[in-house]
């Protein structure tokens, strides 16, 4: 089973989605969502075992689905390895000591049941009113044990569900693997759903089962003695023969169990798949909803209410279909399940009258005997009352699995030699960023782009230009960090920031002042300097507005985004700056005045932009073209638009050195031509 497959859905011109990155030290992930211990990092992940070309593919799914419960046990279990949550071992062995003491508090009613009836029975008033005292310190025993299982076993889910979602939230936002993710195949849609609601069952429904279990095992092995020392043998006069059974009531339990376990078992053996189908499409229609939601803007302007009703009755009709299907198991299974309910208390009171009527079994004996059956019975039955629970927990785990291989297929690709990666390292000299020898590609060595060299100076202005598809948002995107495939480097100067504009800015959600702050905190900056960079973009109509909660993102238009943006760059005050058609939906006007604004407010910092509008050249200093071909795009040309004040470095006469035609030449000519202006 293979993990996620490293190939990008497109390589075109779409921008990125997710927010301005700037690469300065952030928190970490364990500091924005504190669990109860942070989890160290995961060991390399584990490595996938494909199923052999043999098996039918009946059978390779089912391998598939054994090795997801498989990986996710893999990365669930170090909760109470070394690295472990501290407490995740006190809890688990308190939880198992209350299990044992409830169940001897079982035992202790189950002898009181005898000894009660048994007096009155006997018509024994003294007796009667001694049990009567003796119960209240039972029951109130058997409440406080009970009570502070629930409250310990609740305390492990809740802490086990933070210390795995912490790992699996840290392992998706490392290094940019939550927007990989979009760009690569496998099965991981939703992450969204598998980290909040489909981690939650898989971790609380364990813990559940094992409590389960242990005390169904334990109350099974206690009254099992019971059953067979009250019991004792039954003998049955048949055909003139007679016929002892030996601890008959154990044999009527343990066969009764065996039938009500194996009917469930035949009736509900669908009900994993589906109860994972369920999921699913549960988890589609929320994504369908979400989605509607988010681009609501783009579908009101569109007219597309309709077209969009019919994508939501038709995902929510496939909901209401798995519902359907599951309903007709849970009614099969509940017709075991009570069923057995109503005929178990009957059946140990029938076995048990002939001994009584006959006067070798007390009254208190026959009660005794009805409730350890009853617990017996309860023990025996626990797959018959937790099965469909357990198919759920099934479902929610493979779910959770599926992402964390897809995240392990990321993690592998870059640990390994075999493909490529760009490598990140610092500039020698005073360049403030080089390219050398950079080629992006897909995992299979498809090229995007190839041996780009580029170095660019401190305060430099360059423009990237290039017909759609030819590259440019891929290379930024590599030069941002969020493509790692492909081969050669990207290098910085030594303590340099880098922040991303992409087309379309991320506004979190909350008030105005977090927008304009974002990365950073709100209140990382006073509210004059906040108000002053809004002034600064155009949007000082806002500041009365700074400190209120909205949904903004639906609020402000596009052009009013892009200006947030750039009032996030008199912020945060960045090195280096990669503008990626990050004026797109401002005007002409608006357009010059955010760049111009921003060669004013930070006349040192370097600029790389990514546009199609020509009028965005009287901004920068030079100018790259890439052009799409055959093997990959490249750089074809990079000519200075403002004379150079210093000499270009070695780096870049090489560079030019390398695409000059021979002199004389009719393309010598033309560039020369070019240079010149003519």
């Amino acid at each position: 089973m293979s993990g996620a497959k490293l190939k990008p859905k497109s390589v075109d011109d779409t921008e990125p989605q997710g927010s301005e990155t700037a690469a300065e030290e952030k928190p970490s992930t364990a500091e924005a969502v504190p669990p109860p211990d942070v989890p160290p990092p995961e060991v390399p992940p584990p490595d996938v075992i494909e199923p052999g070309p043999e098996l039918t593919p009946e059978e390779a799914e089912q391998a598939r689905k054994k090795y997801l419960l498989k990986r996710f046990w893999i990365s669930a279990r170090h909760y109470w390895g070394r690295g472990g949550d501290k407490l995740a071992w006190p809890c688990t062995l308190g939880l198992l000591a209350l299990i044992g003491i409830n169940v001897g508090f079982q035992y202790g009613i189950n002898l009181w049941n005898r000894g009660i009836f048994d007096a009155i029975e006997r018509h024994d008033a003294g007796t009667v009113y001694f049990l009567s005292a003796v119960f209240v310190p039972l029951v109130l025993g058997t409440v406080a044990v009970v009570t502070t299982q629930v409250a310990l076993r609740m305390m492990i889910q809740r802490r086990w569900r933070s210390w795995l979602t912490t790992a699996v939230i840290g392992r998706w936002l490392a290094n940019g693997r939550y927007y990989q993710l979009n760009l690569i195949g496998g099965d991981h849609k939703n992450p969204e759903a598998r980290i909040s609601e489909d981690l939650r069952i898989a971790t609380e429904a364990p813990v559940d089962f094992v409590a389960g279990v242990i005390s169904a095992f334990l109350a099974a092995s206690t009254f099992i003695v019971v059953l067979w020392t009250i019991g004792g043998a039954l003998t049955l006069p048949i055909a003139g023969f007679t016929i002892t059974i030996p601890g008959f009531l154990v044999v009527t339990a343990v066969l009764y169990a065996a039938i009500t376990s194996s009917s469930m078992a035949v009736i509900g053996r669908h009900f994993v798949q589906v109860s994972e189908a369920k999921n699913q499409t549960e988890a589609e229609f929320r994504y369908t909803l979400t989605h509607v939601r988010e681009n609501g803007e783009s579908i009101a302007l569109l007219g597309g209410e309709e077209e969009e009703r019919n994508d939501l009755d038709k995902t929510f009709t496939n909901v209401l279909g798995q519902w359907a299907l599951l309903a007709r198991q849970h009614m099969r299974t509940t017709l075991v399940s009570h069923g057995s309910m109503l005929i178990a208390p009957v059946v140990p009171v029938l076995l048990c009258a002939p001994k009584f009527l006959e006067g070798s079994m007390t009254l208190g004996q026959v009660m005794q005997a009805a409730s350890a059956f009853a617990i017996v019975q309860g023990a025996f039955g626990w797959l018959v009352d937790n099965y469909p629970r357990l198919a759920d927990w099934n479902a929610c785990a493979r779910r959770v699995a599926s992402l964390m291989m897809s995240l392990d297929g990321l993690e592998r690709a870059e640990q390994s030699d075999a493909l490529g990666r760009i490598k990140r390292g610092e500039t020698e000299g005073e360049a403030m960023l080089s390219l050398n020898d950079l080629s992006v590609s897909l995992d299979d060595g498809t090229a995007v782009v190839t041996e780009t060299q580029v170095a660019i100076e401190p305060g430099e202005r360059v423009l990237v230009a290039g017909e759609s598809g030819s590259g440019k948002s891929t290379l930024v995107r590599a030069i941002a960090g969020l493509w790692p495939w492909g081969d050669g480097s990207v290098n910085f100067h030594v303590d340099r920031r880098l922040f991303m504009l992409p087309q379309r800015p991320y506004i979190p959600s909350g008030t105005l002042r977090r927008a304009v702050a974002y990365p950073g905190a709100a209140d990382s900056w006073t509210l004059d300097k906040i108000k002053d960079a809004l002034k600064k973009v155009g949007l000082d109509y806002l500041n009365d507005r700074i400190e209120e909660d909205a949904p903004w993102d639906q609020t402000l238009s596009g052009g009013e985004k892009q200006r947030l943006a750039f009032a996030r760059l008199l912020l945060h005050t960045p090195d280096i700056i990669v503008l990626d058609e990050a004026t797109s939906a401002l005007d002409e006007k608006s357009q010059d005045k955010m760049m111009q604004m921003v060669i004013e407010e930070l006349p040192e910092v370097t600029i790389i932009s990514v546009a199609h509008r020509a009028e965005l050249e009287v901004f920068h200093s030079r100018k790259i073209t890439l052009e799409r071909r055959e093997g990959g795009a490249k750089l074809v040309s990079d000519i200075d638009l403002i004379k150079r004040t210093r000499k270009r470095n070695l780096l870049s006469r090489v560079l030019e050195n390398r695409r000059s035609p021979p002199k004389g030449s009719a393309a010598s000519n033309g560039a020369a031509k070019r240079r010149n202006g003519n």
